[in-house]
């Protein structure tokens, strides 16, 4: 399928001067939504992350596990959105959450740089599906963008959205290696229209990961999306988020931008492992080191 020639179709990509400008705004009302009321959804938001070269199956069920007694130890709260593991962990990581409201999330299709055959990681991404994966995070080919190749990136996340019939597919941009707004911009905009349900912003594997500016980005794509075609994509946020006060940073980000309307698990996520005992200190009062 043709999907540049479609590019021209959506609002244009914002100038570098409107992206500093809400940024800035956002930062200004940033103080605004550091309450324990936005922190309890942030935690909630949280798909808690492990994909580290030592991941184990016992430190994977750990993990996991801990996360199913969060229900237990803190009832008042609502507990993270899902665990997101590499493909072979995905069973273990399933044993341990069946019978909680946990989501399994699997990295797939090439993660992190997304350079391998196609059939690798149409293969890779069924697998993860096959053993109780109920959401994949895949990665949109950054060399392809780069080089102009939209039609050919495209068209791979088009396979792997036929591939995850029925789970939630998010797309990982890789934001910092895309190095423009333009390109950050067109890469959410290919992303969505090959069928992504969530774009993200980096898979946490370079140097340059979530920034605001690529989250402002991301999102004025969305809104340019849904404005066009009336279907609502969700944003993950990845990659360097450890503090509630950056997180809620891009909370206010969408708020600003798309509404409050985004302001739920089913179109807001952030990808993190330290942040979720950082967010629910700040819930707590008190320093807490559980997950």
């Amino acid at each position: 399928m043709e999907y540049a020639n479609h590019l021209n179709d959506y609002a244009p990509a914002p100038t570098s001067d409107e992206v500093a400008q809400a940024v800035s705004a956002a930062k200004q009302a940033t103080g605004n939504n550091c309450t324990t009321e936005v922190y309890r959804f942030l935690l909630s938001a949280i798909d808690l992350t492990t994909l580290s070269c030592t991941d184990s199956e016992q430190s994977v069920a750990a993990m996991a596990r801990r996360a199913a007694e969060f229900d237990v130890d803190y009832p008042q709260l609502q507990n993270v959105a899902s665990i997101c593991v590499y493909p072979p962990f995905v069973e273990t990581a399933g044993l341990e959450i069946d019978g909680t409201s946990l989501k399994i999330t699997a990295v797939a299709g090439g993660f992190p740089s997304s350079q391998t055959f196609l059939e690798v990681k149409m293969l890779e991404v069924a697998m993860a599906i096959e053993n109780g994966a109920d959401e994949v995070d895949v990665v949109l080919n950054a060399g392809k963008i780069l080089s102009g190749a939209y039609d050919e990136a495209a068209n791979e996340i088009e396979v792997l959205r036929e591939e995850a019939e029925g789970a939630t597919l998010k797309v990982i941009l890789e934001t910092g290696a895309l190095l423009s707004a333009e390109k950050i911009y067109h890469a959410a905009l290919l992303a969505m229209a090959a069928g992504a349900d969530f774009v993200k912003t980096s898979t946490g594997k370079i140097d340059i990961s979530a920034t605001p500016e690529a989250v402002v980005i991301m999102c004025q794509a969305i809104k340019a999306y849904f404005e066009l075609t009336s279907r609502k994509v969700g944003i993950k946020v990845a990659g360097g988020v450890r503090t509630p006060e950056q997180a809620a940073l891009y909370y206010t980000i969408v708020e600003q931008i798309l509404g409050k309307e985004w302001l739920t698990t089913d179109l807001f996520r952030i990808g993190a492992s330290s942040a979720a005992n950082n967010i629910l200190s700040a819930i707590e009062g008190k320093e807490v080191q559980y997950f």
